[in-house]
């Protein structure tokens, strides 16, 4: 049977950092406070004429360097993003034609934090139904460009960036043994849509933060057991965690309901902040590049974003 692995990522953070002491001097905070509710310490944020087509382009790329391909071994692009320089065209239109990107598929999916693994089982899809062979698939956000610096609750959480993976198809037996995507699920409930929104007047980011944390916890720990169960696995199987880094408290209390020491779960949020669709694949990068993952390990993608959304995905590296 056809599977959808990994072959390599990539990812981008704008140059300038912003650190919890610098947000000190713009509003009524402290670096400890943050730290204590958050587990942030910094974040990046894009330059003013930096768009998010920029950073996925540039994520992208790397992910295409670190497979020794080019755009035209791609057959198509997915771009997850709440941020999108313009309504249309879509982001991944401007990354096709920046790479050299075929005439396959290029589109945006936009299911805010949740965006990066709903985009990884679209992508399964499309390559598990024989569409395409090889997809990129980027989360890429430039929240500095919809958070009011003067409102402490938000503009302490986010951050900018892109990550990047290169998806293709591979031949797998039908076992958990298989490498690539073996169990993915992906929901949503649109009676919460008031918890964690941009407002259409001002286009800033509201939230009702012990809402959001309320629901992430207990919605992540049924999803995970949905999907082991689709597949027949347990806690103990999973070699990683790999979260969206949204909050420390949140992360450290989906291991706990897993029974994962936090030794096996992937943390960036102290460095990254929370990047909306980024954060999953810009955490999987910084896994890869310290050395963390090794190839046949068993990952456990699992997010929460405005809708809300929600969503897994189990995935043999």
């Amino acid at each position: 049977m056809i599977r959808t692995r990994i072959l390599s990522s990539g990812h981008y953070l704008p140059e300038k950092i912003l650190t919890n002491h610098d947000l000190e001097k713009m509003v009524d905070t402290t670096h400890d406070w943050i730290v204590q509710r958050t587990g942030i310490e910094q974040r990046h944020v894009a330059a003013e004429d930096e768009t998010t087509s920029d950073m996925a382009i540039a994520a992208a790329r790397q992910a295409l360097e670190n497979a020794n391909l080019n755009g035209a071994d791609i057959d198509g692009v997915i771009v997850a993003t709440a941020t999108p320089d313009r309504a249309f065209p879509s982001v991944a239109i401007a990354v096709q034609a920046a790479l050299g990107v075929g005439n396959g598929p290029a589109f945006d999916l936009s299911a805010a934090c949740s965006g990066f693994v709903y985009g990884l089982s679209t992508a399964d899809a499309l390559i598990r139904s024989g569409q395409a062979k090889r997809l990129l698939l980027i989360g890429a956000e430039k929240f500095s460009s919809i958070i009011d610096w003067n409102d402490r609750r938000t503009c302490v959480l986010f951050g900018d960036g892109a990550g990047a993976v290169v998806l293709e198809a591979c031949e797998g037996v039908g076992t958990n043994a298989d490498q690539g995507v073996l169990s993915s699920h992906l929901h949503a409930d649109g009676s919460y849509q008031e918890m964690l929104y941009v407002d259409a007047e001002t286009q800033f980011i509201n939230m009702n933060g012990p809402e959001v944390f309320k629901f992430a916890v207990n919605s992540m720990s049924k999803i995970v057991k949905q999907t082991l169960d689709a597949v027949g696995m347990e806690e103990k199987d999973i070699d990683w965690l790999i979260p969206h880094q949204a909050n420390i408290r949140i992360i450290e209390a989906t291991a706990k309901k897993l029974k994962m020491p936090m030794e096996q779960v992937v943390v960036t949020v102290h460095k990254h902040g929370n990047t909306s669709a980024a954060s999953i694949p810009l955490a999987l990068y910084t896994a890869l590049s310290n050395n963390q993952l090794s190839r046949g390990d068993l990952i456990l993608f699992e997010a929460l974003g405005g809708g809300f959304t929600w969503s897994s995905a189990l995935v043999r590296y």
